[in-house]
């Protein structure tokens, strides 16, 4: 089964995404802390991986040009979401693609499935 990591740190969020894949056929996986994403990658060997942007007063840009610099997990594409539009930065350090909050679920699974295997 496809499985998408859900990188965030507000509970409701990461649950109510967690049943929308579930939803569409899809496995989700959470992780909620900013320290243990990378160790998460690789235990959970995840098709795609969806990031908040901001995780507890972490801003995940140092963590995607950190996960796309390691050789064995930089291939996993990477979608960001944002209430604000950081797009450029966050697509030049690697992201697949930025998705600004607040979405529409169906707008957000077109998304996601141009970047799943």
């Amino acid at each position: 089964m496809t499985k998408i990591l859900i990188v965030d740190d507000d509970k409701a969020t990461a649950t109510l995404l967690r049943t929308l894949f579930e939803i569409e056929g899809l496995e989700g996986a959470v992780c909620s802390r900013a320290d243990q994403v990378l160790a998460d990658v690789r235990g959970e060997n995840p098709d795609l991986l969806l990031m908040d942007a901001h995780l507890a007063e972490v801003d995940s840009l140092g963590i995607l040009r950190d996960l796309k610099a390691d050789a064995a997990i930089g291939g996993i594409p990477v979608v960001v979401v944002s209430g604000m539009d950081r797009s450029d930065e966050f697509l030049s350090a690697g992201a697949a693609a930025f998705v600004l909050k607040p979405f529409k679920p169906a707008d957000l699974m077109s998304v996601l499935r141009r970047h799943l295997p």
